[in-house]
């Protein structure tokens, strides 16, 4: 099997292992969403430390926290994906599955309107459009139910400063993750301390399972994104929010409104024009790589 091949399997399996997590987060209703939060973060720095301590890679924590900038961006980077993760717990324990989903469907296009922001990237028409098409999405929910879908935004903004603070961090995904968990974990300690419920046994277990429940589609992901290009890995990423859809809707029943019916397919089309413009463009960057290597070999 080509390296390719193994690079979107694993891809998808990272996607599926995400899209299907709602289903384990309904498991654990019964207990504080802010207390589920803090048993992952914990038992994630566990999954993720022993995973680093097999390759013998400890050192490189030391290395990624090395300064206090390094420091003070691991912290703000999982302070935005703790909020984020507390998001989506929240969403599963409340009836809001659908309105998840919806935040990981645009988080692509708020991303890259944050990369404009931030970073002064280019966009393309497409993609202005893309954008634009996501805010009428939004503002027809808005008007439809009467209040702004708050958690998808949330989740959305969440997840696109996560991936801003990631950008500056020079280690690599499951060594800054770790960093992020072990930052975090006092925080953790101090929440479960002064507000945990207690939970049995069987729930202990349950809350155990979220380490690597959030580690092994992190690592099958960093597998693929190295194997696999970046349009491929695009797309295949909308598998994750397809099958929160898929589980809101026909698993855990929540309302599909005619105003719904009226969002998704406007964000369903924003996401396939940002698509083909990011295709567009890796195709434009790899044949300016190819042309730029050719006369290179030709010059020498």
């Amino acid at each position: 099997m080509s390296d390719p091949i193994r690079g979107i399997l694993a891809m998808v399996l990272a996607c599926t292992i995400w899209g299907l997590s709602s289903l384990f987060y309904a498991m654990l209703q019964h207990v504080p969403p802010g207390e589920v939060l803090a048993y992952r973060t914990m038992w994630s720095l566990v999954f993720f430390a022993l995973v680093l301590a097999l390759q013998r890679r400890g050192g490189a924590i030391v290395e990624a926290i090395g300064t206090p900038r390094r420091a003070l961006l691991i912290l703000a980077s999982g302070l935005a994906i703790g909020c984020n993760w507390f998001g989506f717990i929240y969403s599963i324990h409340n009836g809001h599955a659908l309105e998840a989903s919806l935040g990981y469907y645009i988080f692509p296009l708020v991303a890259v309107a944050l990369g404009r922001l931030v970073f002064g990237e280019r966009m393309s028409g497409l993609q202005w459009l893309a954008i634009l098409l996501a805010a009428c999405a939004v503002g027809v929910l808005t008007v439809g139910l009467g209040v702004p879908p708050w958690i998808a935004l949330a989740l959305a903004v969440t997840f696109s400063i996560y991936g801003v603070f990631k950008k500056r961090l020079p280690a690599g995904p499951v060594v800054s993750v770790t960093c992020e968990m072990l930052l975090l974990t006092p925080i953790a300690i101090v929440w479960v301390a002064l507000n945990g419920t207690g939970p049995d046994a069987a729930t202990h277990l349950l809350l155990a399972a979220s380490g690597p429940l959030t580690a092994t589609p992190l690592i099958l992901f960093s597998y693929a994104a190295k194997r696999v290009r970046l349009s491929t890995v695009g797309l295949v990423q909308y598998l994750n929010p397809t099958l929160q859809f898929l589980v809101a809707t026909l698993i855990f029943l929540e309302p599909y409104t005619p105003w719904h019916a009226i969002a998704f397919p406007v964000i369903w089309v924003a996401l396939a024009l940002y698509s083909g413009a990011s295709i567009a463009q890796d195709r434009s960057s790899r044949r300016a790589a190819s042309r730029a290597a050719r006369s290179g070999t030709i010059s020498t």
